[in-house]
């Protein structure tokens, strides 16, 4: 019995033997859409019009012979996956094993009867239905894990958003402070990319990465007093020594939560980012005293953004500063504060980070 089929599955019969030909179709028409082709170079012209479910193929033809076909076919995109069993006169292991090698799914000796044939293409059939179903699960499981990863890192994404308000609003600096330093260091990192700057480094970045990693810049100072974060003066040396231990805590809380998330990626730059963006480029920030190219180049581009946002944002100790000044402090402190580098970048964008911080006033 031919293999069952919920639709006529269409076969491609390519001999140069015209007797073979309607032997051939005469024992398949009953079960399968049959197509005869007397020449590989016919077979061709055929595959231009219909895509058969599998291809009988002749060995022994003149101009272009089977395993040329088979040749062709493999090297095709649209031909390459259509199952081929190639037929034969003879009886050659070496010739047989040459097919296989093609990628044949089988041989069949000529002459050949009815049963043999029609037996030969429905396992054949089988076996490219098996492998098809196969390769679907695969796409679905790739699909259903795909979806599961996306639930996984919204969820993520959602606890860290959190996380990241409750940081800001304890810091003192809840006015939209992780927002617009979000926005800044992406026009940063844009004319980074434009200026063709630090682009070894940041093209094995993730960008969506980086942005979501730089909410979590003060994540530390949950561990400080709200005496301390909140105080309307200026905060004594035993104070401010007390509030330079939040990149370390940040750095700490950031290394247990990734302990369960599925992106370390992720987090590798959130540490960078919350342990260093308060170094300074002449090595006389907190809280190791980094020096230069030896800090993060994630923790360099924050300390601009940070610095920025703070001077231009009221806080209980002082009035905040123009737009215009808070760029000419960052300017100043180019080759002391800051990486030289990114100031100069910093300059060009500097209008737009005033845009940005227009909007929240």
């Amino acid at each position: 019995m031919p293999f069952k089929m919920d639709r006529r599955h269409t076969i491609f019969l390519v001999d140069d033997n015209n007797v073979d030909l309607a032997i051939g179709k005469s024992m398949l028409k009953d079960y399968y859409n049959v197509y005869p082709a007397q020449s590989a170079h016919k077979l061709f012209d055929l595959l231009y019009n219909v895509v058969p479910d599998l291809i009988l193929l002749d060995i022994e033809m003149p101009e272009m012979n089977g395993y040329e076909a088979m040749r062709m076919l493999n090297d095709d995109p649209r031909f390459m996956d259509i199952p081929v069993i190639f037929l034969t006169a003879a009886s050659d292991a070496e010739a047989e094993l040459e097919g296989l090698s093609l990628g044949a799914l089988d041989f069949i000796t000529k002459p050949f009867t009815a049963p043999i044939l029609t037996k030969r293409i429905e396992n054949a059939l089988a076996v490219v239905s098996q492998r098809n179903e196969l390769n679907n699960f695969k796409c679905n499981i790739k699909d259903i894990e795909r979806k599961n990863n996306k639930q996984v890192v919204d969820i993520q994404n959602s606890v860290l958003n959190v996380l990241a308000e409750l940081a800001e609003l304890r810091g003192g600096t809840a006015d939209g402070h992780v927002n617009r330093t979000h926005k800044y260091l992406e026009l940063l990192l844009n004319q980074l990319i434009a200026d063709d700057i630090y682009s070894d480094e940041i093209s094995t970045w993730n960008l969506d990465y980086i942005y979501s990693s730089a909410q979590l810049h003060d994540v530390g100072k949950l561990s400080i007093s709200d005496k301390i974060l909140n105080k309307p003066s200026k905060l004594s040396i035993d104070e401010f020594n007390e509030m330079k231990k939040h990149p370390f805590a940040g750095v700490d809380t950031l290394r247990k939560i990734e302990l369960g998330l599925a992106h370390d990626t992720f987090m590798r730059h959130a540490r960078a980012i919350a342990g260093t963006h308060h170094e300074k480029w002449d090595g006389t920030g907190y809280p190791v005293g980094l020096r230069g190219e030896d800090i993060p180049l994630e923790g360099r581009l924050m300390a601009i953004v940070d610095v920025y946002d703070a001077l231009i944002s009221p806080r209980p100790y002082r009035r905040p500063v123009s737009c215009a000044e808070a760029e000419r402090i960052i300017a100043m402190g180019s080759g002391t504060h800051f990486d030289p580098v990114l100031v100069g970048v910093f300059q060009k964008v500097a209008v737009q980070f005033a845009q940005i911080a227009a909007g929240h006033r």
